[in-house]
């Protein structure tokens, strides 16, 4: 018996398709709301791509690298959880980041009055 098969499936292909539709329902969603640009608050709209972007990591990590919380699998399971906390510390960084950057930097009707003083200038 190879070492492959004592470990266990990798999953049906009824459990892939499973994992593959819930992995493109998550994927639509989030793009149609962009795309169709609907009327809804910026910081609703970000949470809400953000919470389905929470749910397909969860969605590819169960039904495509099968980490489950069984006794034989807990170093993946741990090592998945540490990727997890570290992957959520840098999405809330760049957030913060990318809001400071915003707040802070010159309005662009700021800069359309700049660049149009320069050009009447030149």
């Amino acid at each position: 018996m190879s070492e492959h098969s004592q470990h266990g499936s990798h999953g049906t292909m009824g459990r892939l398709m499973v994992g593959f539709a819930l992995a493109a329902i998550l994927t639509i969603i989030p793009f149609a709301l962009v795309m169709g640009e609907v009327e809804m608050e910026r910081t609703t709209l970000i949470g809400i791509i953000m919470g389905l972007g929470a749910v397909q990591i969860i969605v590819h990590l169960v039904y495509f690298l099968h980490v489950s919380g069984d006794s034989e699998e807990g170093w993946t399971l741990g090592s998945t959880l540490l990727a997890l906390i570290i992957l959520g510390i840098v999405l809330a960084g760049s957030l913060w980041v990318m809001h400071n950057m915003n707040e802070n930097m010159m309005p662009q009707h700021d800069m359309d009055k700049m660049m149009n003083l320069q050009s009447q200038q030149g």
